[in-house]
C-alpha cells in the first residue's frame, strides 16, 4: 500500500491498494474511489462491538478491498487539521482519543481503552475511554489543528488540559490532577481537572480541539425564539 497525504489544513490521505489488499474505516470515512473497490461492512464481534458502543463508535467497520487489479481510495479529515500516519507493531500500539481513528491496513486491530485509575474515569472526561490500536500495520489518525509532538522518557511529565491530548504510545501513562486552589478553580478559566501524562513513550497534543471550538462560537449562534 502506497499513501500520501494532501491538502492541510482539509487533509485527505489517498491510499493506492495492490490487488487483494484491504483497509478498514469507520462508517461513512470514505471520501472517493476506483470503481473496483469492494465494501463489505463488518461488526467485528459481540464483545468488540460493546466496547465500540461504549466508547462512542459506531457499531460496525466497513472493510475495502482492491479486486481485479490496483485500487485508489481516499479518507477526508472531517475537521480543520492534520492527518498522521503510524506504524503500528507488536508491543507498539498507540491510544488516541475516540474520534482520531480514520483509517488502517487490515493488519491494524481497533479496541476499547479504559483507563486504570478510577480517578482518570469519572474525571477525565477524553481520558476515560480511548482507542487502541495494535496488531501490525499503517494507520491513520486525525486530529484537529496543529499537532505537536513530544518525547517523554521515564519519569518525566506533562500536564494538559483536557480535550487537547490526542494520541499517544501505550506505554505512556495518564491521571487526572486536581487545580489547585478554590479561586483557580472558578475564576481560573481552566476548569476544575487537568491531564497528567507519564512517560516513556511518545504524545501528540492538538492545539484546536472541536469541543473547544464549538464552546468559543457557541455564544455567537444566534438562538431560536
Amino acid at each position: 500500500m502506497r499513501y500520501s497525504i494532501e491538502g492541510e489544513p482539509l487533509p485527505v490521505v489517498i491510499c493506492e491498494l495492490e490487488a487483494g489488499e484491504k483497509m478498514i474505516t469507520e462508517s461513512g470515512a470514505m471520501s472517493w474511489m476506483s470503481p473496483n473497490m469492494k465494501m463489505e461492512t463488518v461488526g467485528g464481534g459481540m464483545g468488540k462491538m460493546l466496547g465500540r458502543m461504549f466508547s462512542g463508535e459506531s457499531l460496525f467497520l466497513n472493510h475495502y478491498t482492491a479486486l481485479n487489479g490496483q485500487g485508489t481510495i481516499a479518507f477526508a479529515s472531517s475537521f480543520p487539521g492534520a492527518i498522521r500516519a503510524f506504524e503500528i507493531h507488536p508491543g507498539q500500539d498507540i491510544v488516541c482519543q475516540k474520534s482520531a481513528f480514520l483509517a488502517a491496513t487490515a493488519g491494524v486491530e481497533l479496541s476499547t481503552f479504559f483507563q486504570k485509575r478510577l480517578g482518570s474515569g469519572f474525571f477525565g472526561g477524553e481520558g476515560f475511554i480511548m482507542q487502541r490500536l495494535s496488531g501490525q500495520g499503517m494507520a491513520f489518525l486525525e486530529f484537529d489543528g496543529y499537532v505537536k509532538e513530544y518525547q517523554l522518557a521515564a519519569g518525566q511529565s506533562i500536564i494538559i488540559d483536557t480535550g487537547y491530548l490526542a494520541a499517544m504510545d501505550s506505554s505512556c501513562s495518564m491521571d487526572i490532577q486536581t487545580v489547585p486552589g478554590i479561586k483557580n478553580m472558578v475564576f481560573g478559566g481552566e476548569g476544575v481537572f487537568n491531564t497528567v501524562v507519564n512517560g516513556p513513550g511518545r504524545i501528540f497534543i492538538q492545539t484546536m480541539p472541536i469541543s473547544q471550538m464549538a464552546g468559543a462560537i457557541r455564544p455567537f449562534i444566534p438562538t431560536g425564539n
